[in-house]
């Protein structure tokens, strides 16, 4: 029995080393053909453009053409769905948006885990969330604003993009930060939200920056904050939400890179280096600036631990603020 045993133990032994052995010599060699890039949105938009601007340097760095491959609907599910599902072999990899990190609040029954079913690569780019009001808005400042909506609960109307969308859950964050009532009005898109803000059919409007600092500077808006931890180079004299007064906001659209899950570590580490190399240059990092985006190039434990934090954000978010996810 023991003999027996003992037998069945090395053979186990054996096919783990060989199959280790063969993860090691693919890793080496990888990659050996082009890559897919899924990006889950149509061509055009934010994810699409920062995926197309660091892919160049990537495929240069990895000796190997990257192929964009846009899947969008349902709200970027069907593409990371198919990510998900893919080979874990590294020739396929997946761009998301804050999207990945918000649907959990908003989808009851996700096809996938949105950490789980992923190998982490790093976080490629932040583009921070701006603070815009009708000018004729009696504020200058985010206390002004506070002030405002407490001797008028209810009775400021913010836009957003529509029900879950991250301009939506941005403005409840800031209500209950702040302590204030606004009252959502959701519209089938940014582009709407953000035409009727200019109009002065809602007051005010939590977007991506790079959406709004056009139409700030020509004073179609008014800026009073912006969302990142620190103050973006585009828009160097808005101060953050933080040093507005409202502790704790912070608001990025992160966009990063994963695999599936069980990838072996060292094709993450190629992938991840290639990133790297891409980001490090200096036309890749200008053109990233010009849409809004800062780079980050971040761990893969980093952008895992990220991801981990802001899914636990958006969910106590929305459960503070009474939005079940459907």
């Amino acid at each position: 029995m023991k003999s027996s045993y003992g037998v069945r133990l090395v053979r186990v032994l054996l096919v783990l080393a060989l199959a280790g052995a063969a993860w090691v010599a693919q890793a080496q060699t990888y990659p050996v053909k082009p890559v897919r890039m899924i990006v889950p949105f149509a061509p055009g938009g934010n994810t699409d453009i920062i995926a197309r601007i660091v892919v160049p340097g990537m495929s240069k760095s990895l000796g190997q053409q990257i192929i964009i491959d846009n899947r969008g609907g349902a709200g970027s599910m069907i593409g990371t769905d198919m990510a998900a599902k893919s080979p874990p072999d590294g020739y396929t990899v997946l761009m998301v948006s804050a999207a990945h990190v918000i649907n959990p609040a908003m989808v009851k029954k996700l096809p996938f885990d949105p950490v789980r079913s992923f190998a982490a690569i790093s976080k490629v780019a932040d583009v921070p969330s701006a603070l815009v009001v009708h000018p004729s808005l009696p504020v200058k400042t985010v206390k002004d604003l506070v002030a405002l909506a407490k001797s008028n609960p209810g009775k400021l109307n913010y836009g957003s993009a529509g029900r879950g969308s991250i301009g939506h859950l941005s403005a409840e964050l800031l209500g209950s930060l702040a302590q204030i009532k606004m009252t959502h009005v959701p519209y089938k898109g940014a582009g709407p939200a953000l035409v009727d803000t200019m109009a002065g059919h809602v007051e005010l409007l939590i977007s991506s920056m790079p959406a709004v600092i056009g139409q700030s500077r020509a004073g179609k808006l008014r800026m009073i904050a912006q969302g990142g931890e620190k103050r973006s180079p585009a828009a160097a004299n808005v101060p953050t939400m933080i040093e507005g007064g409202v502790p704790g906001f912070v608001v990025t659209a992160g966009f990063g890179l994963f695999a599936p899950a069980d990838t072996p570590r060292p094709i993450i580490d190629r992938v991840h280096a290639a990133l790297k190399a891409s980001l490090a240059d200096a036309s890749v990092r200008q053109r990233l600036s010009g849409e809004g985006a800062d780079p980050v190039g971040s761990t893969p434990e980093e952008y895992e631990q990220f991801t981990r934090s802001e899914i636990d954000k958006w969910i106590k978010v929305a459960r503070n603020a009474g939005i079940q996810p459907e």
